[in-house]
Order: structure tokens, then sequence, then C-alpha cells
């Protein structure tokens, strides 16, 4: 079983971010970001690849220098020290061992948190892998992979999980299995930032924060969104945002 934080600023956005500015290269990757993310819920950062989504997630948690602007994440400036233990990260590509079984993998992250067997098993039991938790990873299919990558961020139960394109080139099993962990975790009142190019994604968010070009097109609820173009799924509210933010 999941705990269920216990949060004594709830009221606040688990992270806040103004006039963000990062380059990258040589290129203005994010001219001017403004976001809040509310705590415990499933914000969806929506649009295709090379919009900013990575960059912006770096920038999140630290991983990212910055040309301006401010990034707090739970009450502190992102990248602070205090954040490591509060923060659960997945990378695109799965950040894990793969000559460790996913026991190992989970039982090496747990201990980087302080966090003991008992937390290692309930871990394994929360994303499913129990049943391969002793065979190395370079074994496991994607999926699997993607879910020890997972159980990495999460073994060390943070109040707020960032997810880079999580469910890329899994099955619609796994996706499906996925976002319903994710639906578990949201109910638990944790805080999840989920990036994805796939626009069908959009409705299992609480939230949706659509990002083309480093430009923020829209932050609202699915349904506001859909009303709000005059369309009936993701992909036409998409592209109906990109029209009205290129006129």
């Amino acid at each position: 079983m999941i705990p269920h934080m216990k949060n004594s600023e709830a009221g606040a956005a688990a992270i806040s971010i103004r006039a963000l500015h990062v380059i990258r290269g040589g290129i203005e990757v994010l001219p001017h970001i403004d976001l809040d993310v509310p705590r415990g819920q499933i914000v969806g950062l929506l649009g295709p690849s090379g919009g900013g989504k990575t960059t912006l997630m770096r920038a999140i948690v630290g991983a990212q220098i910055v040309a301006g602007g401010s990034v707090e994440v739970l009450g502190h400036p992102a990248g602070s020290p205090t954040l490591r233990s509060r923060i659960g990260y997945v990378t695109q590509a799965p950040s894990v061992y793969l000559d460790l079984t996913a026991r190992e993998n989970i039982a090496y992250f747990a201990k980087t948190v302080g966090v003991g067997a008992d937390g290692v098993a309930a871990t394994l039991e929360h994303i499913g892998l129990n049943d391969t938790a002793n065979r190395p990873v370079s074994n496991l299919s994607d999926g699997q992979r993607s879910r020890v990558s997972l159980g990495a961020a999460l073994v060390g139960d943070p109040e707020l999980l960032v997810l880079d394109e999580p469910t890329v080139g899994l099955d619609p099993v796994l996706r499906r299995d996925l976002w319903d962990l994710f639906h578990t975790l949201r109910d638990a009142g944790k805080t999840l930032l989920v990036s994805s190019h796939v626009m069908d994604e959009a409705r299992r968010c609480d939230r949706l924060v659509v990002l083309r070009h480093g430009t923020i097109l829209a932050d609202d609820t699915f349904a506001h969104i859909l009303a709000d173009t005059g369309t009936d799924n993701a992909d036409a509210a998409f592209l109906a945002l990109t029209d009205r933010n290129a006129a």
C-alpha cells in the first residue's frame, strides 16, 4: 500500500516557475516560461518532440543551467540539497544498471535515500515486478526496464514525481497499467508531472500544459481546452492551439 502523503502546504503549488529563460548550445529553448503545478494532481506536459519539455523538466529537478528566471519546487529553489529525497525523476531512457537484477537496482537506489529492505519489497510490489525481480535488467523487456527505472524514482517515497515520456514505446496494455499506477500515486497525495508527445494521453491527466517551441499554448483542464478550441479530441485541440498561436 502506498502511504498517503500528509502535507501541511497542500494549498501551495508544488512547482512555481517565473520568467524561466534557457539557452542550450546557443539556441533559445525556453524564451519565457511562467507556470504553476498544483499539488496532488497529475499534470501532463504535452507537445511534439523538440518543443522544450525535457529542458523544462531538467530545470525543475535542478539539472539544467538557466539563463534567467526562477524555479521553486516544494517551497525551495530547484536543485536545493533538501529536495533530493523529495523528488523522483525518471528520464526518457531508463537510468538503471543492466548487469544488476531489478531487485538489486531498486536496493541500490534505496540505499542512497536511506530506505531498507521493506521499502525495496514494497516498491517492487507497486511497480508489478515481483515475478521478475531476480532477473538481470538486460534480460527484461523495454516495458519492464521502464518499470525498474520508475521504481528507482519511487523507492524514496518522493512527494513529487517528474516523469519524462515514461510510456514512450510501450504497448497499450503496459501504458494503461502505468497510468493506473500514476493515478494510484496521485490518489495517495503525490504530485506528478508527466511529459508525452502522445496526445491521447491528455485525457488521463488532471491538468494539461501544452508546449510548443518553448512556448506554453495552453494551461488548463482537458475539458476546458476542448471547449476553448471547439474540438473533440486532443490532436485536433493541439492543431487548433498551434494555428491560433501562429496567427
